[in-house]
Protein backbone atom coordinates (compact mmCIF):
# COMPACT_ATOMS: atom_id res chain seq x y z
CA UNK A 1 0.00 0.00 0.00
CA UNK A 2 1.26 3.38 -0.83
CA UNK A 3 2.00 5.85 1.89
CA UNK A 4 2.85 9.03 0.09
CA UNK A 5 3.04 12.36 1.80
CA UNK A 6 4.27 15.84 1.28
CA UNK A 7 4.93 18.67 3.65
CA UNK A 8 2.06 21.14 3.65
CA UNK A 9 2.40 23.92 1.10
CA UNK A 10 2.70 27.32 2.67
CA UNK A 11 0.14 29.80 1.39
CA UNK A 12 -0.89 33.29 2.28
CA UNK A 13 -4.59 32.67 1.76
CA UNK A 14 -7.20 30.19 0.60
CA UNK A 15 -6.12 30.45 -3.03
CA UNK A 16 -4.49 27.60 -4.90
CA UNK A 17 -1.71 28.31 -7.28
CA UNK A 18 -4.12 28.08 -10.22
CA UNK A 19 -6.18 30.98 -8.84
CA UNK A 20 -9.16 28.92 -7.71
CA UNK A 21 -10.32 28.88 -4.13
CA UNK A 22 -9.39 25.88 -2.03
CA UNK A 23 -12.38 23.64 -1.18
CA UNK A 24 -13.60 24.07 2.38
CA UNK A 25 -15.32 20.66 2.56
CA UNK A 26 -14.71 17.19 1.16
CA UNK A 27 -17.95 17.50 -0.79
CA UNK A 28 -16.65 20.59 -2.55
CA UNK A 29 -13.63 18.55 -3.74
CA UNK A 30 -15.67 15.49 -4.71
CA UNK A 31 -14.56 15.48 -8.36
CA UNK A 32 -10.85 15.67 -7.51
CA UNK A 33 -11.14 13.12 -4.70
CA UNK A 34 -12.94 10.71 -7.03
CA UNK A 35 -10.07 11.00 -9.50
CA UNK A 36 -7.33 10.56 -6.89
CA UNK A 37 -9.19 7.66 -5.30
CA UNK A 38 -9.41 5.98 -8.70
CA UNK A 39 -5.60 6.22 -9.01
CA UNK A 40 -5.17 4.36 -5.74
CA UNK A 41 -7.87 1.86 -6.70
CA UNK A 42 -5.91 0.97 -9.83
CA UNK A 43 -2.64 0.62 -7.92
CA UNK A 44 -4.11 -1.70 -5.29
CA UNK A 45 -6.47 -3.61 -7.57
CA UNK A 46 -4.18 -4.34 -10.47
CA UNK A 47 -1.96 -7.14 -9.19
CA UNK A 48 -4.44 -8.52 -6.67
CA UNK A 49 -7.21 -9.04 -9.21
CA UNK A 50 -4.82 -10.63 -11.72
CA UNK A 51 -3.37 -13.24 -9.35
CA UNK A 52 -6.56 -15.29 -9.27
CA UNK A 53 -6.55 -15.42 -13.09
CA UNK A 54 -2.99 -16.77 -13.46
CA UNK A 55 -4.03 -20.43 -13.77
CA UNK A 56 -6.65 -19.54 -16.38
CA UNK A 57 -4.10 -17.42 -18.28
CA UNK A 58 -1.62 -20.28 -18.10
CA UNK A 59 -4.09 -22.71 -19.66
CA UNK A 60 -5.44 -20.41 -22.39
CA UNK A 61 -2.05 -19.01 -23.46
CA UNK A 62 -0.14 -22.25 -22.78
CA UNK A 63 2.19 -20.28 -20.54
CA UNK A 64 5.08 -21.79 -18.60
CA UNK A 65 5.74 -21.12 -14.93
CA UNK A 66 8.42 -18.63 -15.94
CA UNK A 67 5.97 -16.77 -18.19
CA UNK A 68 3.34 -16.64 -15.43
CA UNK A 69 6.02 -15.34 -13.07
CA UNK A 70 6.75 -12.44 -15.43
CA UNK A 71 3.09 -11.67 -16.13
CA UNK A 72 3.04 -10.40 -12.56
CA UNK A 73 6.74 -9.64 -12.12
CA UNK A 74 7.14 -7.40 -15.18
CA UNK A 75 4.68 -4.92 -13.71
CA UNK A 76 6.42 -4.85 -10.33
CA UNK A 77 9.92 -4.57 -11.80
CA UNK A 78 9.09 -1.70 -14.16
CA UNK A 79 6.95 0.05 -11.53
CA UNK A 80 9.63 -0.17 -8.88
CA UNK A 81 12.50 0.59 -11.22
CA UNK A 82 11.04 3.76 -12.70
CA UNK A 83 9.19 5.26 -9.75
CA UNK A 84 12.05 7.38 -8.45
CA UNK A 85 12.74 8.74 -11.94
CA UNK A 86 9.12 9.72 -12.53
CA UNK A 87 8.96 11.22 -9.05
CA UNK A 88 11.84 13.52 -10.03
CA UNK A 89 10.21 14.27 -13.40
CA UNK A 90 6.91 15.11 -11.70
CA UNK A 91 8.63 17.53 -9.31
CA UNK A 92 10.25 19.24 -12.29
CA UNK A 93 7.49 19.25 -14.92
CA UNK A 94 4.36 18.99 -12.76
CA UNK A 95 2.71 16.18 -10.82
CA UNK A 96 -0.68 16.76 -12.41
CA UNK A 97 0.73 16.77 -15.94
CA UNK A 98 2.76 13.58 -15.48
CA UNK A 99 -0.18 11.83 -13.83
CA UNK A 100 -2.54 12.66 -16.70
CA UNK A 101 -0.06 11.28 -19.24
CA UNK A 102 0.32 8.13 -17.14
CA UNK A 103 -3.44 7.61 -16.94
CA UNK A 104 -3.74 7.89 -20.73
CA UNK A 105 -1.00 5.28 -21.11
CA UNK A 106 -2.76 3.03 -18.58
CA UNK A 107 -6.03 3.13 -20.55
CA UNK A 108 -4.22 2.42 -23.84
CA UNK A 109 -2.19 -0.48 -22.41
CA UNK A 110 -5.29 -1.99 -20.80
CA UNK A 111 -7.17 -1.84 -24.11
CA UNK A 112 -4.33 -3.81 -25.71
CA UNK A 113 -5.21 -6.72 -23.42
CA UNK A 114 -8.15 -7.54 -25.69
CA UNK A 115 -5.69 -8.39 -28.50
CA UNK A 116 -3.23 -10.51 -26.50
CA UNK A 117 -2.64 -14.02 -27.87
CA UNK A 118 0.73 -15.01 -26.37
CA UNK A 119 2.37 -14.82 -22.92
CA UNK A 120 5.04 -12.51 -24.32
CA UNK A 121 2.44 -10.03 -25.51
CA UNK A 122 0.76 -10.04 -22.11
CA UNK A 123 4.10 -9.47 -20.37
CA UNK A 124 4.70 -6.46 -22.64
CA UNK A 125 1.26 -5.08 -21.77
CA UNK A 126 1.98 -5.56 -18.07
CA UNK A 127 5.30 -3.73 -18.43
CA UNK A 128 3.47 -0.80 -20.07
CA UNK A 129 1.04 -0.78 -17.14
CA UNK A 130 4.04 -0.67 -14.81
CA UNK A 131 5.28 2.45 -16.59
CA UNK A 132 1.82 4.00 -16.19
CA UNK A 133 1.78 3.14 -12.48
CA UNK A 134 5.22 4.71 -12.00
CA UNK A 135 3.91 7.90 -13.61
CA UNK A 136 0.68 8.10 -11.61
CA UNK A 137 1.71 6.99 -8.13
CA UNK A 138 4.43 9.52 -7.18
CA UNK A 139 2.87 12.81 -6.20
CA UNK A 140 -0.72 11.57 -6.01
CA UNK A 141 -0.92 12.20 -2.29
CA UNK A 142 0.80 15.55 -2.86
CA UNK A 143 -2.07 16.51 -5.16
CA UNK A 144 -4.49 15.60 -2.40
CA UNK A 145 -2.60 17.91 -0.03
CA UNK A 146 -2.91 20.75 -2.53
CA UNK A 147 -6.69 20.55 -2.46
CA UNK A 148 -7.01 21.88 1.09
CA UNK A 149 -5.37 24.36 3.43
CA UNK A 150 -6.84 22.82 6.62
CA UNK A 151 -4.99 19.91 8.21
CA UNK A 152 -8.17 18.11 9.32
CA UNK A 153 -9.50 18.09 5.76
CA UNK A 154 -6.19 16.85 4.43
CA UNK A 155 -6.18 13.92 6.86
CA UNK A 156 -9.79 13.03 6.03
CA UNK A 157 -9.05 13.22 2.32
CA UNK A 158 -6.01 10.95 2.60
CA UNK A 159 -7.98 8.49 4.70
CA UNK A 160 -10.72 8.36 2.08
CA UNK A 161 -8.30 7.82 -0.79
CA UNK A 162 -6.35 5.12 1.07
CA UNK A 163 -9.55 3.32 2.06
CA UNK A 164 -10.71 3.12 -1.55
CA UNK A 165 -7.38 1.56 -2.52
CA UNK A 166 -7.51 -0.89 0.36
CA UNK A 167 -11.00 -2.00 -0.63
CA UNK A 168 -9.63 -2.77 -4.10
CA UNK A 169 -6.77 -4.78 -2.61
CA UNK A 170 -9.13 -6.73 -0.37
CA UNK A 171 -11.97 -7.57 -2.75
CA UNK A 172 -9.95 -7.77 -5.99
CA UNK A 173 -9.14 -11.50 -5.88
CA UNK A 174 -12.63 -12.47 -4.76
CA UNK A 175 -14.38 -10.37 -7.39
CA UNK A 176 -11.90 -11.60 -10.00
CA UNK A 177 -12.70 -15.22 -9.19
CA UNK A 178 -16.42 -14.71 -9.66
CA UNK A 179 -15.88 -12.72 -12.89
CA UNK A 180 -13.83 -15.60 -14.32
CA UNK A 181 -16.81 -17.89 -13.82
CA UNK A 182 -18.83 -15.94 -16.41
CA UNK A 183 -16.34 -13.90 -18.48
CA UNK A 184 -12.87 -14.23 -20.09
CA UNK A 185 -9.82 -13.25 -18.07
CA UNK A 186 -9.16 -10.22 -20.30
CA UNK A 187 -12.13 -8.50 -18.65
CA UNK A 188 -10.14 -8.21 -15.41
CA UNK A 189 -7.52 -5.95 -17.00
CA UNK A 190 -10.00 -4.12 -19.20
CA UNK A 191 -11.59 -2.80 -15.99
CA UNK A 192 -8.58 -0.47 -15.81
CA UNK A 193 -9.99 1.50 -18.75
CA UNK A 194 -13.02 3.01 -16.94
CA UNK A 195 -10.94 3.44 -13.77
CA UNK A 196 -8.30 5.39 -15.73
CA UNK A 197 -11.01 7.44 -17.43
CA UNK A 198 -12.59 8.33 -14.08
CA UNK A 199 -9.21 9.29 -12.64
CA UNK A 200 -8.32 11.37 -15.70
CA UNK A 201 -11.59 13.33 -15.62
CA UNK A 202 -11.46 13.88 -11.86
CA UNK A 203 -7.88 15.14 -11.86
CA UNK A 204 -8.26 17.15 -15.07
CA UNK A 205 -11.34 18.99 -13.78
CA UNK A 206 -10.83 18.99 -10.03
CA UNK A 207 -7.10 19.58 -9.46
CA UNK A 208 -5.51 22.94 -10.22
CA UNK A 209 -2.69 23.17 -12.74
CA UNK A 210 0.91 23.09 -11.57
CA UNK A 211 2.69 26.44 -11.78
CA UNK A 212 6.42 27.14 -12.18
CA UNK A 213 6.74 28.58 -8.66
CA UNK A 214 5.94 25.15 -7.16
CA UNK A 215 8.34 23.20 -9.38
CA UNK A 216 12.12 22.93 -9.18
CA UNK A 217 14.60 23.11 -12.02
CA UNK A 218 17.29 20.77 -10.72
CA UNK A 219 18.77 18.64 -13.52
CA UNK A 220 17.37 15.13 -13.81
CA UNK A 221 19.74 12.33 -12.84
CA UNK A 222 18.98 10.25 -15.94
CA UNK A 223 22.21 8.26 -15.60
CA UNK A 224 21.34 7.31 -12.02
CA UNK A 225 17.83 6.30 -13.04
CA UNK A 226 19.09 4.09 -15.88
CA UNK A 227 21.71 2.44 -13.68
CA UNK A 228 19.23 1.84 -10.87
CA UNK A 229 16.65 0.34 -13.21
CA UNK A 230 19.27 -1.84 -14.90
CA UNK A 231 20.43 -3.15 -11.52
CA UNK A 232 16.91 -4.10 -10.49
CA UNK A 233 15.94 -5.71 -13.79
CA UNK A 234 19.15 -7.71 -14.19
CA UNK A 235 19.05 -8.89 -10.58
CA UNK A 236 15.49 -10.18 -11.03
CA UNK A 237 16.08 -11.78 -14.42
CA UNK A 238 19.25 -13.63 -13.38
CA UNK A 239 17.62 -16.44 -11.30
CA UNK A 240 15.26 -17.26 -14.17
CA UNK A 241 18.17 -17.39 -16.63
CA UNK A 242 20.05 -19.85 -14.42
CA UNK A 243 17.01 -22.17 -14.44
CA UNK A 244 16.23 -21.80 -18.15
CA UNK A 245 19.79 -21.73 -19.55
CA UNK A 246 21.70 -23.68 -16.91
CA UNK A 247 24.96 -22.85 -15.16
CA UNK A 248 26.93 -23.88 -18.25
CA UNK A 249 25.53 -21.01 -20.30
CA UNK A 250 27.20 -17.62 -20.45
CA UNK A 251 23.88 -15.73 -20.37
CA UNK A 252 23.05 -15.95 -16.64
CA UNK A 253 26.64 -15.17 -15.69
CA UNK A 254 26.61 -12.12 -17.95
CA UNK A 255 23.38 -10.96 -16.31
CA UNK A 256 24.91 -11.49 -12.86
CA UNK A 257 27.98 -9.49 -13.79
CA UNK A 258 25.81 -6.76 -15.29
CA UNK A 259 23.73 -6.51 -12.12
CA UNK A 260 26.82 -6.20 -9.92
CA UNK A 261 28.54 -3.67 -12.18
CA UNK A 262 25.45 -1.50 -12.66
CA UNK A 263 24.78 -1.63 -8.90
CA UNK A 264 28.30 -0.43 -8.11
CA UNK A 265 28.09 2.30 -10.73
CA UNK A 266 24.71 3.40 -9.34
CA UNK A 267 26.15 3.83 -5.85
CA UNK A 268 29.16 5.72 -7.22
CA UNK A 269 26.91 7.94 -9.31
CA UNK A 270 24.58 8.79 -6.43
CA UNK A 271 27.50 9.57 -4.12
CA UNK A 272 29.17 11.93 -6.59
CA UNK A 273 26.30 13.52 -8.57
CA UNK A 274 25.50 17.17 -7.90
CA UNK A 275 21.76 16.43 -8.02
CA UNK A 276 21.48 12.69 -7.36
CA UNK A 277 18.29 10.78 -8.06
CA UNK A 278 18.56 9.24 -4.60
CA UNK A 279 20.55 10.80 -1.76
CA UNK A 280 22.01 7.69 -0.09
CA UNK A 281 22.66 9.63 3.13
CA UNK A 282 18.91 10.07 3.54
CA UNK A 283 18.26 6.35 3.03
CA UNK A 284 20.79 5.60 5.77
CA UNK A 285 18.89 7.64 8.36
CA UNK A 286 17.65 5.22 11.08
CA UNK A 287 13.91 5.86 10.82
CA UNK A 288 14.05 5.87 7.03
CA UNK A 289 16.01 2.64 6.69
CA UNK A 290 13.87 0.87 9.31
CA UNK A 291 10.61 1.93 7.65
CA UNK A 292 11.84 0.83 4.22
CA UNK A 293 12.97 -2.51 5.66
CA UNK A 294 9.54 -3.17 7.18
CA UNK A 295 7.82 -2.21 3.94
CA UNK A 296 10.14 -4.43 1.89
CA UNK A 297 9.59 -7.38 4.25
CA UNK A 298 5.85 -6.95 3.84
CA UNK A 299 6.19 -6.72 0.05
CA UNK A 300 8.19 -9.96 -0.09
CA UNK A 301 5.68 -11.84 2.02
CA UNK A 302 2.54 -10.51 0.35
CA UNK A 303 3.89 -11.16 -3.16
CA UNK A 304 4.98 -14.69 -2.35
CA UNK A 305 1.76 -15.60 -0.57
CA UNK A 306 -0.53 -14.06 -3.21
CA UNK A 307 1.29 -15.89 -6.01
CA UNK A 308 1.53 -19.29 -4.32
CA UNK A 309 -1.95 -19.44 -2.80
CA UNK A 310 -3.53 -18.94 -6.23
CA UNK A 311 -1.44 -21.71 -7.78
CA UNK A 312 -2.01 -24.01 -4.81
CA UNK A 313 -5.79 -23.71 -4.79
CA UNK A 314 -6.37 -23.89 -8.54
CA UNK A 315 -3.52 -25.94 -9.96
CA UNK A 316 -2.64 -28.28 -7.11
CA UNK A 317 -6.11 -28.72 -5.61
CA UNK A 318 -8.18 -28.16 -8.73
CA UNK A 319 -10.47 -25.50 -7.29
CA UNK A 320 -12.37 -23.46 -9.90
CA UNK A 321 -11.73 -19.68 -9.84
CA UNK A 322 -15.02 -18.93 -8.05
CA UNK A 323 -14.23 -21.38 -5.24
CA UNK A 324 -10.67 -20.05 -5.01
CA UNK A 325 -12.18 -16.59 -4.63
CA UNK A 326 -14.24 -17.83 -1.68
CA UNK A 327 -11.06 -19.30 -0.21
CA UNK A 328 -9.55 -15.81 -0.08
CA UNK A 329 -12.41 -14.39 1.99
CA UNK A 330 -10.51 -14.55 5.35
CA UNK A 331 -8.12 -11.93 3.96
CA UNK A 332 -11.01 -9.77 2.74
CA UNK A 333 -12.80 -9.89 6.09
CA UNK A 334 -9.71 -8.92 8.08
CA UNK A 335 -8.66 -6.13 5.72
CA UNK A 336 -12.11 -4.54 5.68
CA UNK A 337 -13.12 -5.26 9.26
CA UNK A 338 -10.01 -4.20 11.16
CA UNK A 339 -9.82 -0.58 10.07
CA UNK A 340 -11.26 0.78 13.31
CA UNK A 341 -8.64 -1.14 15.33
CA UNK A 342 -5.56 0.31 13.64
CA UNK A 343 -5.60 3.69 15.40
CA UNK A 344 -6.14 2.31 18.93
CA UNK A 345 -3.46 -0.34 18.35
CA UNK A 346 -0.86 2.19 17.21
CA UNK A 347 -1.68 4.55 20.10
CA UNK A 348 -1.39 1.72 22.62
CA UNK A 349 1.94 0.22 21.52
CA UNK A 350 3.54 3.22 19.80
CA UNK A 351 4.70 3.71 16.22
CA UNK A 352 7.99 1.80 16.47
CA UNK A 353 6.50 -1.26 18.08
CA UNK A 354 3.44 -1.22 15.81
CA UNK A 355 5.75 -1.17 12.78
CA UNK A 356 7.77 -4.24 13.67
CA UNK A 357 4.82 -6.19 15.13
CA UNK A 358 2.75 -5.70 11.98
CA UNK A 359 5.69 -6.54 9.70
CA UNK A 360 6.41 -9.64 11.78
CA UNK A 361 2.75 -10.70 11.48
CA UNK A 362 3.00 -10.61 7.68
CA UNK A 363 6.21 -12.65 7.75
CA UNK A 364 4.71 -15.14 10.22
CA UNK A 365 1.72 -15.60 7.93
CA UNK A 366 4.00 -16.51 5.03
CA UNK A 367 5.86 -18.95 7.28
CA UNK A 368 2.59 -20.60 8.36
CA UNK A 369 1.57 -21.05 4.73
CA UNK A 370 4.95 -22.42 3.72
CA UNK A 371 5.09 -25.02 6.46
CA UNK A 372 1.40 -25.89 6.76
CA UNK A 373 -0.30 -25.52 3.37
CA UNK A 374 0.29 -29.18 2.52
CA UNK A 375 -1.86 -30.15 5.53
CA UNK A 376 -5.08 -28.47 4.41
CA UNK A 377 -6.97 -25.24 3.84
CA UNK A 378 -7.13 -24.32 7.53
CA UNK A 379 -3.45 -23.43 7.48
CA UNK A 380 -3.92 -21.29 4.39
CA UNK A 381 -6.81 -19.46 6.05
CA UNK A 382 -4.68 -18.77 9.13
CA UNK A 383 -1.85 -17.48 6.93
CA UNK A 384 -4.23 -15.15 5.09
CA UNK A 385 -5.52 -13.75 8.39
CA UNK A 386 -2.03 -13.10 9.78
CA UNK A 387 -0.84 -11.42 6.58
CA UNK A 388 -3.97 -9.29 6.26
CA UNK A 389 -3.75 -8.15 9.89
CA UNK A 390 -0.15 -7.09 9.42
CA UNK A 391 -0.81 -5.40 6.07
CA UNK A 392 -3.57 -3.28 7.61
CA UNK A 393 -1.00 -1.63 9.89
CA UNK A 394 2.47 -1.89 8.37
CA UNK A 395 1.79 0.28 5.33
CA UNK A 396 0.68 3.22 7.44
CA UNK A 397 3.25 3.07 10.22
CA UNK A 398 6.26 2.16 8.04
CA UNK A 399 5.48 5.00 5.66
CA UNK A 400 4.97 7.43 8.53
CA UNK A 401 8.34 6.44 10.00
CA UNK A 402 10.03 7.21 6.68
CA UNK A 403 8.33 10.61 6.44
CA UNK A 404 9.19 11.43 10.05
CA UNK A 405 12.83 10.54 9.56
CA UNK A 406 13.30 12.71 6.46
CA UNK A 407 13.79 16.47 6.26
CA UNK A 408 10.54 18.29 5.55
CA UNK A 409 11.60 19.21 2.03
CA UNK A 410 12.29 15.59 1.08
CA UNK A 411 8.98 13.88 1.86
CA UNK A 412 7.97 13.53 -1.81
CA UNK A 413 11.04 11.43 -2.61
CA UNK A 414 10.41 9.60 0.67
CA UNK A 415 6.96 8.65 -0.54
CA UNK A 416 8.45 7.30 -3.76
CA UNK A 417 11.05 5.36 -1.73
CA UNK A 418 8.31 3.65 0.28
CA UNK A 419 6.53 2.45 -2.85
CA UNK A 420 9.81 1.56 -4.56
CA UNK A 421 10.92 -0.64 -1.67
CA UNK A 422 7.57 -2.43 -1.74
CA UNK A 423 7.46 -2.92 -5.52
CA UNK A 424 11.08 -4.05 -5.79
CA UNK A 425 10.48 -6.51 -2.96
CA UNK A 426 7.36 -7.71 -4.78
CA UNK A 427 9.41 -8.32 -7.90
CA UNK A 428 12.04 -10.20 -5.90
CA UNK A 429 9.36 -12.29 -4.17
CA UNK A 430 7.78 -13.32 -7.45
CA UNK A 431 11.16 -13.95 -9.09
CA UNK A 432 12.38 -16.18 -6.25
CA UNK A 433 9.09 -18.08 -6.04
CA UNK A 434 8.71 -18.56 -9.77
CA UNK A 435 12.33 -19.59 -10.21
CA UNK A 436 12.24 -22.23 -7.47
CA UNK A 437 8.93 -23.67 -8.70
CA UNK A 438 10.20 -23.76 -12.28
CA UNK A 439 13.39 -25.52 -11.17
CA UNK A 440 11.54 -28.27 -9.29
CA UNK A 441 8.40 -28.76 -11.39
CA UNK A 442 8.78 -30.61 -14.69
CA UNK A 443 6.21 -30.67 -17.46
CA UNK A 444 3.36 -28.25 -18.16
CA UNK A 445 1.93 -26.71 -15.03
CA UNK A 446 -1.25 -25.80 -16.92
CA UNK A 447 -1.96 -29.45 -17.69
CA UNK A 448 -5.20 -30.63 -16.13
CA UNK A 449 -3.68 -33.92 -14.98
CA UNK A 450 -0.59 -34.02 -12.81
CA UNK A 451 1.31 -37.14 -11.93
CA UNK A 452 1.94 -37.93 -8.27
CA UNK A 453 5.57 -36.98 -8.81
CA UNK A 454 4.59 -33.57 -10.24
CA UNK A 455 2.21 -32.93 -7.34
CA UNK A 456 4.96 -33.71 -4.82
CA UNK A 457 7.46 -31.55 -6.71
CA UNK A 458 5.02 -28.62 -6.73
CA UNK A 459 4.31 -28.89 -3.01
CA UNK A 460 8.03 -29.15 -2.22
CA UNK A 461 8.64 -26.10 -4.41
CA UNK A 462 5.98 -24.12 -2.54
CA UNK A 463 7.51 -25.08 0.80
CA UNK A 464 11.09 -24.27 -0.22
CA UNK A 465 10.17 -20.99 -1.93
CA UNK A 466 7.95 -19.93 0.96
CA UNK A 467 10.55 -20.66 3.60
CA UNK A 468 13.24 -18.88 1.57
CA UNK A 469 11.09 -15.74 1.35
CA UNK A 470 10.20 -16.06 5.04
CA UNK A 471 13.90 -16.09 5.97
CA UNK A 472 14.61 -13.06 3.74
CA UNK A 473 11.64 -11.11 5.11
CA UNK A 474 12.51 -12.02 8.71
CA UNK A 475 16.05 -10.70 8.16
CA UNK A 476 14.59 -7.40 6.93
CA UNK A 477 12.36 -7.14 10.02
CA UNK A 478 15.35 -7.81 12.27
CA UNK A 479 17.32 -5.10 10.44
CA UNK A 480 14.40 -2.69 10.81
CA UNK A 481 14.21 -3.31 14.55
CA UNK A 482 17.96 -2.75 14.90
CA UNK A 483 17.82 0.52 12.98
CA UNK A 484 14.82 1.71 14.97
CA UNK A 485 16.65 1.02 18.23
CA UNK A 486 19.65 2.90 16.87
CA UNK A 487 17.42 5.94 16.38
CA UNK A 488 16.08 5.71 19.95
CA UNK A 489 19.62 5.49 21.31
CA UNK A 490 20.49 8.74 19.54
CA UNK A 491 17.65 10.61 21.17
Amino acid sequence: MSNQNESPITTTGPEVSSGRRRPQTLKAAAVALAGLSAVFLFEMLDNSILNVALPTIGRELNASLTSLQWVTGAYAVVFGGLMLLFSAIADRFGRRRVMLVGLALLALASLCTAFVTTPEQLIAVRAAMGIAAAMTTPGSMALAFRLFDVENLRIRALTLISTVGLVGLAVGPTVGGFVLAVAPWQVLLLTNVPIAALAFIGIRLGVGKDVPAELHRDPLDVAGALLGTATIVLALVTPTLFVDEGTGSWTPWAATSGAVISGILFVVRERTATSPLLDLKLVALPLVSSGLAYKAASGLAVAGLGYMVTLQLQFAWGWPPALAAVGLLPQVVVLLGSGSLVGPFVRKVGMDRAAWISAASVVLGLGVFSAGSRFGYGWIALALVLVAAGMRVVGVVAGTNVMTGLPKDRTTIGAALVDTSSEVATGIGIAVTGTILAALFTGSISSGHWTAQQADAFQNGVTIAGLALTAMAAALVWFGIARSRSNRNRL
